[in-house]
């Protein structure tokens, strides 16, 4: 089985190389490996480009932002799995693809996804929260959850069946991507009960109170866009048990 896995970047030569050198060191050796770059300016291109013929497919060029590059990444894939690595993010061990491939063979799924722990930028080794997808089922959207998108793994058909992120989301692209597969279109998933991703803190849905904002009134749009009756209220209930992963390491 063939895994497509994509990461974005955008001046970013700072941690781009955790995020290449997760990927490689993989023991899964079945990875197409694809980089989307947004035209950078900083070295990070010569960063990417230092790996050679180890990235299989490097596009440096202007794009429409975030999504837009992931698109880019999803339409080159043609492995049977696509897995999206962000480029602040990397994978805690070497082992992670090999797991994660097993479950699509065990369980037969369209879908699969684990937990993730947020840490410091200064400080990898510290976990500043805990993301975790053990309690989602598709009812938890209306209130703002999702499983942990940067670990979500879906079969490629999915994305050539249901469409790619929309556009016209600032920040919740990946929120609605996954109320329309898990919820509209109710494809299969599993919860794999592991930690596979250090995400360092600061990203544009991760800080500031205008992001939050922006964050849940697009939550509340993808519910509705989707069939889910959700309101303010039920989304910003999510609060307390998000406090609660402060206090799980």
């Amino acid at each position: 089985m063939k895994i497509s896995i994509i990461t974005v970047v955008w001046n970013n030569k700072k941690t781009i190389k955790y995020a290449i050198d997760s990927v490689l060191n993989q023991t899964y050796k079945n990875i197409e490996y694809i980089i989307i770059d947004g035209a950078s300016t900083d070295g990070t291109i010569n960063i990417v480009k230092s790996y050679g013929d180890k990235i299989s497919k490097f596009i440096s060029e202007p794009d429409k932002g975030l999504y837009d590059a992931m698109n880019k990444g999803i339409t080159l894939a043609t492995g049977d799995i696509v897995g999206i690595l962000n480029s602040d993010d990397f994978y805690i061990d070497n082992f992670v693809i090999e797991k994660v491939v097993q479950k699509f063979e065990e369980k037969k799924v369209d879908s699969v996804f684990t937990d993730l722990v947020f840490v410091k930028p200064e400080n990898l080794d510290k976990t500043v929260r805990y993301y975790d997808s053990s309690k989602f089922n598709p009812s938890k959207f209306a209130y703002g959850w999702m499983p942990a998108h940067p670990t979500f793994f879906v079969k490629r058909e999915i994305y050539e069946k249901y469409g790619v992120f929309k556009l016209d989301y600032k920040i919740a692209a990946d929120y609605e991507i996954l109320v329309r597969f898990l919820e509209k279109y109710k494809i299969s998933y599993f919860y794999m009960n592991e930690v596979i991703i250090k995400m360092r803190i600061g990203g544009i849905s991760t800080s500031g109170l205008k992001s939050n904002y922006i964050l849940n009134k697009e939550i509340i749009r993808a519910c509705k866009e989707n069939g889910i009756k959700t309101n303010w209220l039920k989304v910003l209930s999510k609060y307390p048990s998000k406090i609660l992963g402060l206090f799980k390491r």
